[in-house]
């Protein structure tokens, strides 16, 4: 498998995509989906990363961050998706199917995650702005959701100013939200 390289160290924001193994549905149960958030959220806070936006979709996962420029992008992501696999698969909170499992040093366990994940460096506001509205508008693109704002995992609302969301995003000055 073919090394995936990481610009980092750009002081720039990133967006950051990463699947579900074998492209599962496996983001559908809120409680899978508030164990991610967990970890996303307890991420932030270890890594100091600025989380500009964000959705979670059935298979897959969008997200705009701005990490430090000494953060090293994949290990990052790596210890997000560990730790929220193990929690996932120790809590028994889905039924993993057979197709994720596979065998390592001898042993079966089920995977959650794909291996990688992929990057894009925003090097402008307008381009940030690109990704968020990417992000909220993909449940839409998708069929799952008539408008962004019925879509309760991702960032859209709370950039629409309501209450309850699901995770804070922390403030991008530069940008204002256009729909």
């Amino acid at each position: 498998m073919p090394k995936l390289h990481h610009y980092d160290n750009l002081n720039t924001a990133r967006f950051v995509t990463f699947c579900c193994y074998h492209r599962q549905k496996l983001l559908v149960a809120p409680s899978v989906i508030e164990t991610f958030l967990e970890a996303l959220s307890n991420a932030r806070d270890t890594h100091k990363f600025r989380l500009l936006g964000y959705v979670i979709m059935p298979e897959h996962v969008h997200l705009v961050i701005h990490p430090r420029v000494e953060t090293k992008l994949g290990p990052l992501i790596g210890e997000m998706k560990s730790k929220s696999a193990a929690k996932i698969i120790a809590n028994n909170l889905i039924s993993l199917p057979e197709i994720c499992l596979k065998t390592v040093d001898g042993k079966q366990k089920h995977s959650f995650w794909q291996p990688r994940c992929y990057d894009h460096n925003c090097r402008t506001p307008e381009t940030v702005l690109e990704k968020i509205n990417y992000c909220h508008n993909n449940p839409v693109r998708q069929g799952l959701a008539s408008e962004p704002g019925d879509w309760r995992w991702s960032s859209y609302n709370w950039y629409a100013g309501k209450k309850g969301v699901a995770i804070e995003i922390d403030e991008f000055e530069e940008l204002a939200l256009k729909e």
